[in-house]
């Protein structure tokens, strides 16, 4: 038999080309999958997962909830932020009550200067302290002569202005106990009640003044030395302001230019 011959096989120069379009083909794949992460389009990353996931043969098991943004709240505008403003009422108020308060240490500047008494303009209005002794014997309601003098100075400040006045009296904490006054509450109460008839005679309209015993409560000064319980001891009259408002205590100028 004749031997057949075969032709040797010629080599295929162009397989690389396979290569290369495989290449070409998962380069084009990372690209759009660089593209669609890079864009924030949740339904379009969505596809693409889907698409990806079923061309390698995976199913999707769990849909994730995807998480949105925190919103971005606006900046407060500095318009928002601000002092409250004083109105004109308050400020009329405010100059009235300071007025008033140096009258008042006008006419009692050398009891100011013996510490026997104390004028300061508060968020309430003015307040004038009185020391007890200054006003009642020890254990005594009856406004002494040289008190008298100085409470009706007080009453022509006041009588011709309109704003109430409260007048409560302080006592020490050493009991009391006698026909007239069974405890300290009858005692402050009668010293403030003494004060407030005082003021009344003298041209101080009724409707406008209060009496408040306080007795041995809100002391300014420790019960445990003479000296405290005597500071204890007093009366404070209060111009009440028609406008309180919320300040500081401001003490009043002893030496006003005006």
């Amino acid at each position: 038999m004749a031997r057949r011959k075969y032709e040797e096989e010629h080599e295929n120069h162009e397989r690389w080309l396979v290569s290369y379009a495989d290449f070409i083909t998962l380069l084009f794949a990372f690209f759009v999958v660089m593209y669609a992460i890079s864009s924030v389009n949740e339904s379009k990353y969505r596809v693409l997962s889907d698409s990806l996931g079923n061309a390698f043969g995976q199913t999707r098991t769990q849909q994730t909830k995807p998480v949105s943004p925190p919103p971005i709240l606006p900046l407060p505008s500095k318009t928002l932020i601000h002092k409250p403003r004083i109105t004109e009422a308050v400020r009329r108020e405010r100059e009235q009550m300071t007025h008033i308060a140096r009258n008042i240490l006008k006419v009692l500047a050398p009891l100011v200067s013996e510490g026997k008494v104390r004028v300061t303009q508060t968020a309430w209005g003015v307040s004038v302290e009185i020391n007890a002794s200054l006003l009642f014997a020890l254990g005594e309601a009856k406004l002494t002569d040289e008190s008298s003098q100085a409470l009706k100075a007080v009453a022509a400040v006041l009588k011709n202005d309109q704003h109430a006045i409260r007048v409560e009296g302080y006592t020490d904490d050493l009991p009391i106990s006698n026909v007239i006054f069974p405890s300290n509450w009858e005692l402050s109460a009668m010293r403030a009640s003494s004060v407030v008839r005082l003021f009344g005679d003298n041209g101080i309209a009724e409707n406008r003044l209060t009496a408040v015993g306080h007795g041995s409560n809100e002391p300014v000064d420790s019960n445990e030395t003479a000296t405290g319980r005597a500071r204890n001891r007093r009366v404070t009259v209060t111009i009440l302001s028609a406008l309180p408002e919320v300040v500081t205590e401001v003490p009043v100028n002893a030496n006003p230019k005006n």
